[in-house]
């Protein structure tokens, strides 16, 4: 069940408020439990099954590690909860992607297992681990109360893209947390801000890109225009589904980290990635990297564990040789920078460094996006010319021009630009007019992205394959 459909804004989301906030506090996980599962089973029944024998086999696991963290078995212990979810996230994922490089290595004919992939299961398996290794280290405390562990592993606002909460980051709030009208009020409107950021503006462009991919009139210009489409598609998309989950997190008492910080302004590649994903990020910082030794070792370690990071972080991504290509592309730039690039790229003008930053981005997602490798080599070829292209074609200019406001609304709300005004109109002398057309704006977006899906419109979520 996508957050930008009717199902979801017009039946299921009344009906959990409607129940979540008329019970006592003390049922109130209940209900949140009971409607994350059926949020999850709406698309998934079966797997239903699978995330309940995860809650059930991590939760006993948490009681078991802290039981013995202090003796042998708790380190045991701790690998084996690590073993059995690492390998379900592997099976699930990751299993017809080494039976084909098997096939292709060793001239086999294994047959693909063909397995339909959990929704959400990177992300909930990243929680479970974050709980189990925490436990481990004395950092948190195992809860002995299922139905909360439950609520945590299974709560639906980031359940299937993040952002990546970890067990000590709302443990107190899954006891008590606080509501108040103002809070709902702030949810909703960071709610209603993503929405329209994903329906209104990324599904605009995912239009184009499919647009693109279905033309035999390609230009070198087009696949560049494809290029910047996709890489705006997939902010909007994926930044747009980090404010609905915290704008709902918000309503329901939670406070999620937040997931981007307009990462498209960034004058390095290093400081890009501490504004993408940052979840994401910090998880991989703090239970990969630092645990591998960080950069407290000798110069050759160092740059290993980078590559170690990097590479699992595109596989993470998808179960592909292009978000592996992917992320090892990064840990070279990321290692440049840390030895000489960055130095240099300060005595640069800054928007020399945007483009430098750009450039990689752009390019970077081209490869995340392509079908495989051979498809993401003969994409970079045809955006430099390779192949024998046009360098513009009729077709090119026509989608260019019937695009060109969705591209400059898209550049402009990548950027802080839009939020600087608001902040001046909110505290300034128009903060009695804008306290009462915000609340209208936000009802246009809200009818806006109505009308849309009503109308049955292009409506696909990119990170549901992860």
């Amino acid at each position: 069940m996508l957050f930008s459909s009717v199902p979801f804004l017009f039946y299921f989301l009344p009906a959990v408020m409607v129940c979540y906030f008329i019970v006592p506090d003390q049922w109130k996980n209940a209900v949140l439990l009971m409607f994350s599962l059926l949020f999850y089973a709406w698309g998934e029944p079966g797997y239903v099954f699978l995330m309940i024998f995860s809650i059930v086999i991590s939760y006993v696991f948490g009681l078991l590690i802290e039981k013995y963290r202090d003796r042998k078995a708790g380190k045991f212990l701790l690998t084996a909860a690590i073993v059995i979810h690492v390998g379900l996230l592997g099976y699930f994922k990751y299993a017809d992607f080494f039976i084909r490089n098997l096939n292709t290595a060793a001239g086999t004919s294994v047959p693909l297992l063909r397995i339909a992939l959990p929704i959400g299961i990177s992300f909930y398996t990243f929680q479970i681990l974050s709980y189990v290794i925490d436990v481990y280290r004395g950092n948190a405390r195992a809860r002995r109360n299922m139905v909360d562990f439950g609520t945590y592993v299974t709560l639906f606002p980031q359940l299937i893209a993040g952002p990546i909460v970890r067990y000590t980051d709302i443990d107190g709030e899954l006891t008590i947390r606080k509501h108040s009208f103002e809070a709902a009020a702030e949810g909703v409107e960071r709610f209603v801000v993503g929405l329209g950021k994903k329906v209104l503006i990324s599904n605009a462009f995912g239009q184009l890109c499919s647009i693109f991919r279905a033309s035999g009139e390609k230009s070198v210009l087009f696949y560049w225009v494809y290029a910047i489409a996709f890489t705006l598609q997939i902010y909007f998309d994926f930044s747009g589904y980090s404010d609905m989950a915290i704008g709902l997190g918000r309503i329901f008492g939670f406070h999620f980290s937040e997931n981007f910080d307009y990462p498209y302004i960034s004058k390095s590649v290093t400081e890009f990635w501490r504004r993408w994903h940052m979840s994401l990020g910090a998880w991989f910082r703090d239970y990969v990297y630092i645990p591998l030794g960080g950069n407290r070792v000798g110069k050759l370690r160092w740059f290993f564990n980078i590559f170690v990071v990097w590479m699992l972080t595109g596989f993470w991504h998808g179960a592909g040789w292009q978000f592996i290509v992917w992320g090892l592309m990064y840990a070279v730039i990321l290692i440049a920078e840390k030895l000489f690039l960055k130095k240099m790229l300060e005595h640069l003008p800054a928007i020399v460094r945007y483009i430098y930053v750009m450039f990689f981005v752009v390019t970077g997602f081209v490869i995340f996006n392509a079908e495989g490798m051979g498809s993401a080599v003969s994409d970079l070829a045809a955006m430099f010319g390779a192949g024998g292209l046009s360098f513009i074609t009729g077709e090119t200019i026509y989608y260019v021009r019937s695009y060109a406001v969705i591209f400059v609304m898209g550049i402009f709300g990548a950027t802080p630009f839009l939020k600087k005004i608001s902040e001046r109109l909110r505290s300034g002398k128009m903060e009695k007019v804008f306290a009462v057309l915000y609340p209208l704006v936000l009802c246009g977006i809200i009818i806006l992205v109505t009308a849309y899906l009503v109308d049955g419109s292009f409506n696909p979520f990119l990170y549901f394959r992860f």
